[in-house]
């Protein structure tokens, strides 16, 4: 009878590629012959021969019997592992007994209960930060134990949601910690993830990190910090108009936490803590794919937890904000509207735990309940490892396949397969443009570069539209090729546009040559690099795709989204107007600007004027002390002249009104051959105080009574 085989998303699938752990597990099985064995070999011993292409892939694997009791006792000759139909050598098998004792599960009091005072603790924390230690070999201290991995995103929380976390999480260590479990903390802030503890038992231990977050580093209360707060990271990012309004900035921190945990071959259950997470327009769809597939080979399956609790949404919004007017209060389109965005901002969530073999945490008061989940997926476990026969670094997926011999008769829980390495940066130059061409097909995207991106669309006739796309990128990331000495360096763009329906529509191939001068050096510590390009293309729906590439460290980035060209022909109930780009440089045409390669030709491309071109702001991040720059066109082919228009600016904080420019007379005619009408602000920032503001931009057609409006955040600094 052949064995019973599901495929879940439970259990992980890692790779390590250091072959240190080959010669570990050599030595060991050196130690357990005994003397006189060995002294009982004739033969010299042959000298060893490492391979430093090696890959240990490691793989978790429940067994379970048909009445769900997991199976013991199975060895490597039990099973057989395949990979792309390849049968592999079985190096180890090891089996993870993890008790399931009963767990306590205390529901969130209907009351509040007196919080007593806690005991503050003495002393400074360790001069060492903590990381995530990799025990040496014979090192049996994660044996038969659940890791449980405590991830606070700091940045999407705000006060009462972080109180509620830091509380569900204390409650959980003093009243549901069971002796099997192992806790480890980690944060997220200020563009670093930092290890606030490894992985312990003790809730000493465990209580001190939390009151450390909680009351910071001052807990005597003598206006003295009791000791220096590391500064050391695992990750940070310098360039800060990238972490502002950029969901994927998160991700790729999380990327980054359960990177670190990749060396322990075990399963660990990771709770992320945050009031939502949403994937908004200048967000990288690639980022949320790379965090994903990182998560997978690590090992590690993901628990997020709405640190929201149970919310119940009043209709119109709360008295934190202004009554809503107009007609969406009474046709409940702006009611649809906030339920949207709350169940938007859940979705990537959502989708980070069933993608990783988690369970999100929703809509629920009791937020330790989300912890308890986590430790209660954790079953007994094999741990398999082989050296795959794929020896290729080429960043393409493998599927994994593992059954049990002897007509066994079983139900395995295990990974499909896993992402392979990948590496771009030694090749010759005709594998470097192969492997450039292979990565931007990959499902697994490579995100070592941030890149920021932005398409806008300008209508041409009746049936294209120029779609401008401009990239950026910051420019401490490109400053590694003049620490490593480089006197140049070259990125590299590759990209695709596909339609609905996976077609390829138009494609780009280019390059950016940069002299790395000191002056230049000095520049890109502090400014970004900008790359535009521009397609023409018919309305519907898209999907870009653009890789960058430096060509002298080898690293790249993605950056993949969809956006939608409406066909303004068909809209006859408001004032049909193109995208509105929102800038603070206006840059010569015949001035040498490095940071702009390629563009449209200056008698397409609407955003040149004057004989300078309009350089678009993609990240939104305006300082107070220059103008802001708003353009867009207005269109109205039906009419044999272009109607009067009136256009304005108006920032909102919330909904607050915080200024508005004074209303612009459009009485212009059509452009003879787009037949439309430019509309060009430049607002004055000096006056704003910084911080984030709603732009929005509207268009008035007073005679035939028709209104259009666009919306974006933006946010200034000083």
């Amino acid at each position: 009878m052949k064995p019973r085989r599901t495929r879940r998303t439970r259990r992980g699938l890692g790779t390590i590629t250091d072959v240190g752990a080959a010669i570990a597990a050599t030595l060991c099985a050196l130690s357990a012959v005994s003397a006189p064995q060995l002294a009982a070999q004739q033969a010299p011993p042959a000298q060893p021969v490492f391979r430093s292409g090696a890959q240990l892939i490691v793989e978790t694997v429940t067994v379970e019997d048909k009445d769900g009791k997991v199976v013991e006792g199975l060895t490597a000759k039990d099973f057989t592992v395949t990979e792309d139909g390849v049968p592999q050598a079985i190096s180890f098998v090891e089996f993870q007994k993890v008790e399931r004792a009963p767990t306590p599960i205390r529901s969130a009091p209907a009351v509040a209960e007196p919080v007593a005072a806690p005991a503050v603790p003495t002393g400074a924390p360790p001069a060492v930060a903590y990381q995530i230690s990799t025990p040496p070999p014979g090192d049996t201290r994660y044996r038969d134990r659940r890791l449980i991995v405590l991830y606070f995103d700091l940045t999407a929380m705000p006060p009462p949601d972080l109180t509620r976390a830091y509380a569900a999480a204390r409650r959980f260590i003093k009243d549901q910690l069971q002796p099997q479990d192992l806790i480890a903390i980690m944060t997220f802030q200020g563009g670093a993830v930092k290890v606030k503890h490894d992985f312990t038992a003790d809730r000493a231990q465990l209580e001190e990190v939390f009151l450390r977050l909680i009351y910071g580093d001052d807990l005597d209360g003598d206006g003295i910090p009791d000791y220096t707060p590391d500064t050391g990271t695992a990750f940070g990012q310098d360039d800060a108009e990238f972490n502002i309004l950029n969901t994927d900035r998160q991700l790729s921190a999380l990327q980054t936490g359960v990177t670190l945990l990749r060396a322990l071959p075990e399963q660990k259950q990771l709770v992320y803590f945050a009031s939502g997470l949403r994937l908004n327009g200048v967000d990288n769809q690639a980022q949320l794919r790379a965090t994903t597939n990182a998560a997978i080979r690590a090992n590690v399956a993901i628990f997020p937890v709405d640190a929201r609790g149970l919310v119940a949404s009043v209709p119109l919004g709360d008295a934190t904000q202004a009554s809503p007017g107009g007609i969406g209060t009474f046709t409940g389109q702006i009611a649809t509207a906030i339920q949207t965005n709350f169940q938007r901002s859940q979705d990537t969530l959502y989708s980070l735990a069933k993608d990783t073999g988690g369970r999100a945490l929703f809509d629920n008061n009791d937020l330790a309940l989300g912890i308890v989940q986590a430790a209660e997926s954790v079953s007994s476990y094999y741990i398999i490892g082989y050296y795959s026969t794929h020896t290729a670094r080429d960043g393409k997926f493998r599927r994994v396949k593992v059954a049990l011999n002897g007509g066994l008769s079983a139900e395995l829980s295990f990974r499909q397969g896993y992402f392979a390495d990948k590496e771009f940066g030694k090749f010759t130059a005709a594998d470097k443009e192969r492997q450039l061409e292979e990565a931007l097909m990959l499902e697994n995207p490579v995100t070592d570069i941030t890149i920021a991106m932005e398409v806008n669309y300008f209508q041409l006739d009746r049936a294209e539209y120029f779609v401008p796309v401009a990239v950026k990128i910051p420019g401490s990331e490109l400053a590694l090729a003049r620490r490593g000495g480089a006197a140049r360096t070259v990125i590299d763009f590759i990209g695709e546009v596909k339609d609905d329906y996976g077609i390829t529509i138009q494609n780009v191939r280019d390059k950016l040559d940069i002299t790395l001068s000191d002056e230049t050096a000095a520049q890109l510590a502090k400014r970004p690099i900008q790359y535009e390009t521009g397609f023409t293309l018919l309305p519907g729906k898209y999907v870009i795709k653009i890789l960058a590439r430096d060509a002298e460290t080898g690293r790249i980035g993605t950056y993949q989204a969809g956006f939608t060209i409406p066909n303004l022909n068909r809209e006859i109930k408001r004032v049909p107007i193109s995208s509105v780009v929102l800038s603070s440089q206006r840059v010569p045409m015949a001035g040498a600007l490095y940071s702009v390669k390629k563009g449209a030709a200056p008698s397409v491309d609407p955003l040149v004027y004057d004989g300078a071109k309009l350089i678009p702001s993609v990240t939104r991040v305006f300082s107070t002390s220059r103008d802001l720059y708003v353009f867009l066109q207005a269109y109205e082919r039906t009419e044999p002249a272009m109607p009067p228009l009136v256009a304005f600016v108006s920032f909102y904080r919330g909904d607050v009104k915080a200024f508005e420019t004074a209303p612009l007379a459009v009485t212009g005619s059509f452009d003879p051959k787009t037949r439309a009408v430019p509309l060009r602000f430049s607002v004055p920032l000096s006056g704003f105080p910084p911080g984030r503001y709603e732009c929005q931009v509207t268009v008035l057609n007073p005679g035939g009574q028709k209104v259009a409006f666009w919306r974006a955040d933006v946010a200034l600094v000083p």
